[in-house]
């Protein structure tokens, strides 16, 4: 794997640690991943239309994709509702490297070198351990947990063959921005009634900017589907819950434990030998 396409997951790894805080903080998480996704989608429009289409062998992968990714943000948001963010996101996270490394396997017909496993092992050991010990998730969040690294693993998997057959990556990454905000706004307004935005509240602005970093976040992990494996990149942004951890200790005051540290070095260890493969 490139040096490029490792810097482009770690940075996808750290902006997506970045726009959880911004959904934890928010008062109303459905509402507030509500105006994520659409802030997204209101970038992507005139981006869309600019760009060529992307070719019909991908507009099947670009539906499933919007699809799980709207499943996914309904099961996240039922999962921070049961439990907390420093049990849940480590589960989430730690599920989807194998489920997605799995589906290429399947799906994609992708032969892993022994190195480049033993790293998925490594990260997925490492992310685990944050998720055990006292205080561990409850039945119903680890439940809602374990559902959104399924979806996550299905618009992953998806969106590595999809990319592949659009003839041009800028176009589908842009299609698949675009379309999961509008169902959720859909799945928003059958569950409320309306969605009320106020554009000059402090709430918006923060969702929005959460959103436009969830934007770059994904972005970065496209391209770097586009040009490696999906299993090792996965693999590779799912150092997320290290820079999580070391933002709730900096700016949220969050204790860092030697069990923490340990479960960091373990998932650094494997995003080395990931790097070396």
């Amino acid at each position: 794997m490139s040096t490029f396409v490792v810097a482009l997951a770690l940075c996808a790894a750290l902006l997506h640690a970045s726009w959880n805080a911004f959904l934890r903080s928010g008062a109303d998480r459905f509402w507030t991943m509500t105006v994520m996704t659409l802030a997204m989608t209101i970038v992507a429009i005139p981006v869309a239309f600019v760009l060529p289409w992307p070719s019909a062998a991908s507009w099947p992968y670009i539906a499933g994709s919007a699809v799980f990714q709207l499943a996914y943000s309904l099961s996240l948001v039922a999962a921070y509702r049961h439990g907390e963010l420093g049990q849940v996101y480590p589960i989430i996270r730690g599920s989807a490297p194998l489920l997605v490394t799995f589906g290429g396997l399947v799906f994609m017909g992708e032969v892993l070198r022994p190195m480049t496993m033993g790293g998925i092992m490594l990260i997925v050991t490492g992310i685990m351990l944050l998720a055990l010990g006292r205080g561990r998730a409850t039945a119903s969040s680890m439940g809602f947990a374990l559902a959104t690294a399924v979806c996550i693993s299905g618009y992953s998997t998806v969106d590595a063959i999809g990319i592949r057959l659009s003839g041009n990556s800028a176009a589908y990454i842009t299609w698949v921005f675009l379309l999961p905000g509008i169902l959720m706004v859909i799945a928003f307004i059958a569950a409320r009634g309306r969605l009320a935005i106020d554009i000059r509240s402090r709430e918006t602005w923060k969702a929005s900017a959460g959103g436009m970093v969830s934007l770059l976040s994904y972005g970065a992990v496209l391209v770097a589907y586009s040009i490696a494996p999906a299993g090792p990149v996965s693999a590779l942004r799912e150092t997320s819950v290290v820079f999580a951890v070391l933002i709730g200790w900096l700016l949220l005051g969050e204790t860092l434990t030697p069990k923490r540290i340990a479960a960091c070095i373990v998932v650094a260890a494997g995003a080395i030998f990931i790097g070396l493969s």
